[in-house]
């Protein structure tokens, strides 16, 4: 009786230690599994595709997590999905972000202080693509137009109630709206029953060469003086250009605003597995640059950089800090 004693009591022992030495089961991630939902955007824009890659390549390289990428209409819609504990990281503008942290607009009297940056990507141009016939030279002829600004909430149509007054448009009330997404824009185009459509994302965006190939769309861009404006009254705001040949037959630069696009995060997942998905990325950007020719303009030392005075997780701060990009 005595020796089954000792022996029941050794099991015991030699069972507890391997539950602590296991704990992290020998994976990459460090801790127990980790299921996290990753909206991204419309399914024509740039960051679905590259979402989907970086939940494919998380999935391999960050064992014990599992992200789940989905659709969604863009940035406020995720980050209303992530305020409300329905996703866990997910990307978004930093002008979007940084009204939903100091609850302005949209978020207005719902602040989101736990808001956490996970990484700054790439520039986000605001591209305008009209049809040829539809009389539309500048933004200002969008006055009475038919126009899709953009899914009610989404990043565009936030963009387009910035953008349109700047140039003595009321909004929504002095065009005619069509709050529809990417995809549904396209065939509203293809079909004349809108005259112009405000697109944001990466470049070349699929959305937009759809239109400009298989609508007879035309990019249009936004004057200096409009520019100015709006980079005062939205530090956030940066201009960029589309090169000539970006989209067929685009035969001159077009000139326009851009926002950087965020990788983000709630602050209630575990420093761990940020820290892992931090690491992942950046050491494995190569395998994403088939997905969109975006993932080139991604540079880790300008990852924390511009970021709308959002703080970083402190899962991501602490691989910046390992790679003295934060000192």
């Amino acid at each position: 009786m005595k020796n089954k004693l000792i022996f029941l009591c050794l099991t015991l022992f030699i069972l507890t230690l391997g539950a602590c030495g296991s704990k992290d089961g020998g994976k990459s991630g460090g801790s127990k599994n980790t299921n996290l939902n990753f909206p991204t955007a419309s399914t024509t824009g740039t960051i679905y595709p590259l979402g989907s890659a970086m939940a494919n390549m998380w999935g391999k390289k960050v064992e014990g997590v599992r992200v789940n990428a989905q659709a969604s209409n863009g940035g406020v819609d995720n980050l209303n999905m992530m305020k409300e504990g329905e996703a866990q990281i997910a990307f978004a503008t930093a002008g979007i972000a940084w009204e939903a942290y100091n609850g302005e607009r949209g978020f207005k009297d719902r602040k989101y202080e736990d808001l956490r940056v996970i990484a700054g990507l790439y520039y986000n141009p605001n591209q305008v693509v009209v049809r040829k016939d539809s009389g539309i030279e500048s933004l200002k002829d969008l006055k009475g137009k038919r126009f899709a600004p953009g899914s009610v909430g989404s990043t565009p149509e936030v963009v387009s109630s910035i953008i349109l007054p700047a140039y003595g448009i009321k909004y929504p009330e002095d065009i005619k709206e069509n709050f529809v997404g990417f995809t549904e824009a396209i065939d509203l185009m293809r079909n004349k029953q809108i005259d112009g459509a405000l697109i944001q994302a990466g470049l070349p965006t699929a959305a937009v060469t759809e239109m400009i190939s298989t609508a007879d769309g035309t990019l249009i861009g936004i004057e200096p003086e409009v520019r100015k404006e709006l980079m005062e009254k939205y530090p956030w705001y940066a201009e960029m250009t589309i090169p000539a040949g970006t989209y067929d037959n685009q035969k001159e630069d077009v000139d326009t605003l851009a926002i950087k696009m965020l990788l983000l995060a709630d602050a209630s997942v575990d420093d761990e597995v940020i820290y892992e998905l931090t690491k992942s990325f950046w050491e494995n950007l190569n395998e994403l640059e088939s997905t969109h020719a975006i993932v080139k303009q991604m540079k880790l030392e300008d990852a924390t950089t511009e970021l709308a005075d959002i703080p970083l997780h402190d899962g991501a701060k602490k691989y910046y800090e390992e790679k003295e990009v934060l000192k």
